[in-house]
């Protein structure tokens, strides 16, 4: 079972590496007769939106192909994924399409369910060169994931592959949220706020924070972030343990 798992995440990796820089679409036909994504190249030569030129859509399409390549991956029809993460068939269907950006609550859901890193779901580095150190990340290189139709940019701010903690800078716009519904989750979540203000729910409380105010929260208390007021907010946001493949 573990030789299984190691070649799909390999073939996974492969196609979704090419996807990212744009040739995605020869080697995931290429792909075509392997067991294990077969399915998958078809569906993503064919299924782009019209606006697939637009920088939001190339987002959310990049977002569709990795839910559905570690769906495809594990050989589950959407009815199953849906079951898992209590998001519904249509709204996993337009997700995987490109036709709907999901929520900061969704991507939570959809990277547990398919024990994927949600790192997986970011844009790659600006930058090609090669890491300064496996303990460092430059400015520069910083992955980031840009939710633009919920108003937040999640960057992350540690190097990939730790075993107990995330931390990311979340840049929120005016009228910006991680969501409507209130999140829960095991582990513990802390940060900071840089810039602007923000709404911070924590167990149907919200509590307006400020530059240089800062929390610690049990993540099984329900939570949100929201942005109500007219400047950009930016927080440093940290969880542990982080969600990690099995």
């Amino acid at each position: 079972m573990k030789n299984v798992s190691s070649r799909v995440d390999r073939n996974f990796q492969r196609a979704y590496s090419s996807f990212q820089t744009g040739y995605g679409r020869p080697l995931l036909a290429k792909m075509s007769a392997d067991n294990t994504l077969g399915s998958l190249a078809a569906e993503l030569a064919v299924d782009e939106p019209d606006a697939a030129n637009s920088e939001d859509s190339a987002h959310d399409l990049r977002m569709g192909a990795v839910v559905r390549a570690f769906r495809g991956a594990r050989g589950w029809p959407i009815a199953e994924l849906a079951s898992r993460t209590g998001l519904s068939v249509g709204m996993i269907s337009q997700i995987e399409r490109g036709l709907s950006t999901p929520s900061l609550r969704s991507l939570r859901l959809l990277s547990a369910a398919l024990e994927a890193p949600i790192a997986h779901f970011f844009d790659p580095p600006t930058t090609t060169a090669a890491p300064v150190s496996p303990h460092i990340v430059r400015v520069e290189d910083r992955q980031s994931l840009q939710l633009n139709k919920t108003g937040v940019v999640k960057m992350s701010l540690v190097p990939p592959g730790g075993e107990t903690v995330e931390m990311w800078e979340f840049r929120i716009a005016p009228n910006g949220s991680s969501g409507g519904d209130l999140l829960n989750q095991e582990g513990e979540k802390a940060g900071v706020v840089l810039a602007g203000r923000i709404n911070l729910w924590i167990d149907n409380t919200p509590t307006v924070l400020k530059i240089g105010d800062s929390f610690r929260f049990s993540s099984l208390l329900q939570h949100k972030l929201e942005n109500p007021f007219k400047d950009e907010a930016r927080i440093i946001w940290v969880v542990t343990p982080p969600i990690r493949r099995a």
